[in-house]
């Protein structure tokens, strides 16, 4: 298991490289950030959350008895065009491992298209909509360097980020460890 990374990390806030080939320790990085998902408890973790700047998330997600769980190594993202006024401030709720604790709306396209490579080495895609759309968009958004706050509209960009500076949060030298270290929001 490995540390979640908080915002204001740079590796967060930097795009991350593409990965060139899959190797032992690639797989072992892989399995820690499994097990880091599961254990924080989350349903997606990129490589940038756990201080490793390559292009590499993992995501876990059940919907209508259909289990979606891989990893996406050099991905890439379509999703069709949404107006980020358009945004529901119930429906459209979202948290963030790397800001432990809050949660603010945030709006996405309903629909994306996810074309990456597994473990083998092979390429596959996933057609999704709803949450896992919405669960690649924020994946994906980690893996150049943005976070879900960063995306936030009036009036939550502003609370957002009066709750990242009342937890001494925004710089660098801030992470946590699931199932050991208790973070309040």
């Amino acid at each position: 298991m490995q540390r979640i990374q908080i915002t204001g990390e740079p590796v967060l806030h930097t795009v991350a490289k593409e990965v060139p080939q899959i190797t032992d320790s690639i797989r072992e990085l892989v399995e820690d950030m499994y097990e880091t998902m599961d254990k924080a408890p989350g349903v997606g973790l990129a490589a940038p959350q756990i201080g490793v700047g390559l292009r590499i998330f993992v995501f876990s997600w059940e919907d209508q008895g259909i289990s979606y769980r891989g990893v996406a190594i050099n991905p890439e993202l379509a999703f069709s065009p949404y107006d980020p006024a358009d945004c529901d401030p119930e429906s459209d709720m979202e948290g963030c491992l790397s800001i432990p604790g809050e949660r603010f709306p945030v709006a996405r396209s309903q629909t994306a298209t996810l074309i990456a490579t597994d473990l083998e080495g092979q390429t596959y895609t996933i057609e999704a909509t709803g949450w896992l759309a919405r669960i690649f968009q924020h994946e994906y958004d980690h893996l150049n360097g943005m976070l879900y706050a960063d995306r936030l509209e009036k009036p939550y960009k502003k609370q957002m980020k009066k709750a990242i500076k009342a937890s001494g949060w925004g710089e660098p030298g801030f992470s946590w460890l699931p199932g050991q270290d208790y973070l309040e929001p």
